[in-house]
């Protein structure tokens, strides 16, 4: 049984990305690991290839800066790395996203567990929601809480929508119309994925929320839409709860490097009515009604 992780990346650290601590975090358990560098100009290419690891292949892409709709470009990205991995589960990481040293061996016995049951294709992980600072956790229905991150190598199986997850194109009309492919059957594990997508010094959160806002939306919606401060309000958020636990080793220095200060100030709560509401409900039930689920759970 063997691993193939996989990523992508574009300018990495002009825009804030942990993406050699995302690499490294999983590169221990897998047998290769395969990422598409995007088009850069801040050395990150020079960087990856410094980890000086025979398990990293790169593959050289070119961003399409007109394919600006619904995130497609990332899917695309993502694509462009799984379908050079050669292991038969693949292990899909962000470059925003850390795997805890503590939870490497757990996968591994997950992914060998499974690896005889053709019935399960991949497996769901919980995700930690990192807000404003390395000390808060959005747990709100605004963010996911669960995605696929391990599949099994079928060469059906894609990233789908924006990147967030993955299904199976089994038909040529799937391939046209995404909405037709199919959620893949999973198990949940015990493991989370540190994600620390608004984790940046306020002026960088800006820069680079304003930047990639342009692969969601037209420049007439930019416009009308995106706000001219210079820094990012982290206030601007519905809830976040501390975070209690310990992150993973290979975030210590970015951790203690932090140069900025966020306090949640709970009088300042953008919750919607409708919102508040479910969200009592679930913290009390555990029930998060209506939660989108790109996957069946088996």
């Amino acid at each position: 049984m063997t691993i193939s992780g996989f990523s992508y990346i574009r300018n990495g650290f002009e825009f804030g990305y942990p993406f050699l601590e995302a690499i490294q975090s999983i590169l221990p358990i897998c047998d290769e690991f395969v990422i598409a560098v995007g088009d850069s100009h801040d050395g990150t290419r020079e960087a990856i290839v410094n980890l000086n690891s025979p398990k990293i292949k790169i593959i050289d892409t070119i961003w399409d800066e007109e394919l600006r709709m619904s995130g497609k470009i990332f899917a695309q990205q993502a694509n462009a790395a799984r379908e050079h991995i050669t292991g038969d589960w693949g292990f899909h990481i962000q470059a925003d996203e850390i795997i805890h040293e503590n939870d490497l061996k757990k996968i591994k016995t997950e992914i060998e567990k499974y690896d005889s049951d053709s019935k399960v294709e991949g497996l769901l992980f919980h995700f930690l929601n990192f807000w404003g600072s390395y000390d808060y956790v959005r747990t709100t229905r605004r963010i996911h809480r669960f995605e696929i991150r391990v599949f099994r190598n079928i060469p059906t199986i894609r990233s789908y929508k924006d990147s967030q997850g993955f299904r199976n194109f089994k038909t040529p009309e799937s391939l046209e119309n995404e909405k037709l492919a199919e959620k893949l059957h999973v198990k949940k594990i015990d493991v989370s994925v540190f994600h620390y997508n608004y984790v940046r010094n306020p002026a960088l959160m800006k820069k680079k929320s304003d930047y990639f806002h342009r692969f969601w939306h037209n420049d007439e919606w930019l416009r009308e839409n995106v706000e001219t401060a210079d820094v990012f309000y982290f206030d601007n958020v519905d809830e976040v709860e501390l975070f209690k636990g310990s992150h993973p080793k290979i975030m210590e220095a970015l951790v203690k490097a932090q140069d900025w200060e966020f306090r949640f100030d709970k009088s300042k709560s953008k919750f919607r009515f409708k919102d508040r509401f479910t969200h009592k409900i679930e913290k009390l039930t555990g029930w998060r009604i209506g939660e989108y689920k790109n996957y069946k759970l088996i």
